[in-house]
Parts: structure tokens; sequence; C-alpha cells
């Protein structure tokens, strides 16, 4: 889930045309399980083939990649490797809570409650490996990069926006700014009119991109340090933070004490290994060696996988595809370079 900084962050609203030209590291467990929650039957059941196998995460892949693709933005998407042993209990509760939701879910549909239902499926969505698996295979037949993270996705998409390999990360998480994204795109995948979970409000979601050193400036903070220090006090998916400190207690806190050492002696209080929680974010694991290159979407394969595979309609797959056909240059592969200089022409 990540820290919520919503109340704090500067995000300027985006339509997807403005991100033409544009290459984007995607949080693919992030991605995966917005489709898992939002592409759903009217009761919250997921979409499955006819062997009873989930298909919601492969319907949100293939339509919203062919979005983007024919929009001119080239998504590569970045898999999870293992968590950090810090990040135990974090899992560890939010498998308690998938669990919970999903007992709550049976309870409701076996009443009736279809809005309840669909309220609890979506937050009994879990990611096994067999959705993995078949996330890999589609993006790849779709000629789509895959990397593969040593441990956190978010962090290692971060990182290749910092190096300057991508323009942007993506994800809904605002922890991409704390591992070093100079920019971060939100709301890629869930734009339009959604109805806010808990609540029978709907709202019109926009996609966001949001700066770092906006961030900092708009908030009076000298460095991305003190970001993950606020957010530490507030508590992280690698710590429990201080009860009743927000964003904007805690902001508070670390611009009258500057560290977050002065801050927590300032309220007597302590979190335990604070300083390993700092460097999980200044120098988290991550690779050098990957190859982002666009390759034409291999159709037969693509077909045959949806389509044969899992009971897809070939004639909905196929006018996706001659989408991404119609808009492809005439370049069979697009290899994106390394340096900013030669970033900044394609954006």
């Amino acid at each position: 889930m990540g820290v919520n900084l919503s109340d704090i962050v500067p995000a300027e609203r985006k339509s997807l045309d403005d991100l033409s030209g544009h290459t984007l590291a995607i949080d693919a467990y992030n991605a995966i399980y917005q489709f898992l929650s939002i592409i759903r039957g009217p009761d919250g059941t997921p979409l499955k083939d006819d062997r009873g196998r989930v298909t919601s995460h492969l319907a949100g892949l293939l339509y919203r990649n062919v979005n983007l693709l024919e929009a001119g933005v080239r998504p590569a998407y970045i898999f999870d490797g293992h968590p950090h042993l810090m990040k135990a209990q974090t899992l560890a509760e939010r498998s308690e809570r998938r669990t919970k939701a999903h007992e709550e879910w049976r309870e409701a549909v076996s009443e009736g409650d279809i809005e309840r239902a669909r309220t609890k499926a979506a937050q009994s969505s879990r990611i096994s490996n067999d959705i993995v698996g078949s996330s890999r295979i589609l993006l790849t037949h779709m000629g789509i990069p895959v990397v593969q993270a040593p441990e956190e996705g978010e962090a290692q998409a971060a990182y290749m926006a910092a190096r300057g390999d991508v323009w942007a990360a993506s994800s809904q998480d605002y922890d991409s700014l704390l591992f070093g994204a100079p920019r971060l795109v939100r709301n890629l995948n869930i734009t339009g009119r959604r109805k806010m979970p808990g609540s029978k409000e709907y709202r019109d979601i926009h996609i966001e991109v949001i700066e770092l050193d906006k961030v900092l400036e708009a908030n009076g903070l000298k460095d991305r340090e003190q970001l993950i220090d606020l957010c530490i006090l507030m508590g992280t998916d690698y710590n429990q933070g201080i009860r009743g400190i927000g964003p904007k207690k805690g902001l508070k806190l670390i611009k009258e004490h500057g560290t977050i050492g002065k801050a927590l002696g300032s309220i007597d209080a302590s979190i335990p290994d604070v300083e390993v929680v700092r460097e999980i974010f200044l120098r988290t694991e991550h690779i050098d060696e990957y190859k982002l290159e666009w390759r034409p979407p291999e159709r037969d394969r693509i077909v045959e996988f949806l389509c044969e595979g899992h009971g897809f309609s070939e004639a909905r797959v196929t006018a996706a595809l001659d989408r991404v056909d119609k808009r492809r240059p005439a370049r069979k592969v697009e290899v994106m370079p390394r340096s900013q200089s030669s970033l900044d022409r394609w954006g």
C-alpha cells in the first residue's frame, strides 16, 4: 500500500495523450493488483476461463497496453523479486486482511448483497505464481520489455527513472518518490469514473504526474532524506509509525528538527531499526543490466495464448491488435537509448 502522501503532494493532471513519446517503468505487481480488483463480475467474481483460471489481469494488461501503445507511450513492466525481511510483518497483515475480505465476500454473495460483495472481492485480490507467469508471457508476446527486480519492483523502476533510462516510474504508491524516482505517474490504469471503496461515491480519476523536486519545494524539505524521515514517522511498509502522526504533523516535526532522530527525541518516542529503514529507501538493491526494447506484437502467439488458451474473443483481441499496428512506426524494433539527452528528443 505504501505511504499516503496525497495531502501534501502537488500533482499535475494529465491525459494519456500528454504522455505520448515517453517511456514508463511500471510497477508490475501494482498494476496487476489493480486489474484483479477492478475487472470483475457484478458480484465480484473475477473473470475466469473454462478451466477456472483467473483472467482479469490478462484482460487488463492487453487492453490497457493497447491504449498505451496506441497513444505513443512505451511501457516497461518491472516485476518484484524477493521482499526485504523488514517487510514481513506488512505482508503478513495484508495476507490476513485479504483472507478476511474473501470470507466476507462469500458471506455477502450468500446474502445477496451484491454491492458489498464486489467491494470485499476487490479487497481480497491475490497474485499467484500462475498470474505472474501468464502476465509475463502476455507482455513478452506483446513486445513489451519485462525487467526482473532483485527486490522491490517499485525501487527498480525508480532507479531506472533516476538513471534517465525511462521518463518516469508508474505506480499508485508514493514510495517511488522515496526510492528516488524524479517523476511519478499515478492512476495510469484506473482513469475514468470510479466508485470509491467503502462508499457510494463516484469520482473522476485522472492520470497524475508528480515531480520529486516540486514535492520537496512545496513542503520546504531540503532533500529526499527528509521526505523519507517524514514517511518513517508516519509508518512505511518496513516499519510501524508513531501513533497520531500523519503527513502534516510529521512534516512539521521534520522541518522544525531537521532529522528523524531529533524529531523522535522531541516527542520522546522511538522507532526500532530506523536507520535500517532509511537505508532501504536510500540504497535498496537494483540491477543495472536490463534491455528496454519494444518489438511488434506477435499476433499469432497472442491469439493462441489468449483465445485458444484462455477463451478470449478472437475478434476483440485482433481488433485491439489492429489498433497497435496502425500506430506502430515502420521500424520493427525500438530501443530506448540510456542517456537523458537521447530521452529528451522523445518528449
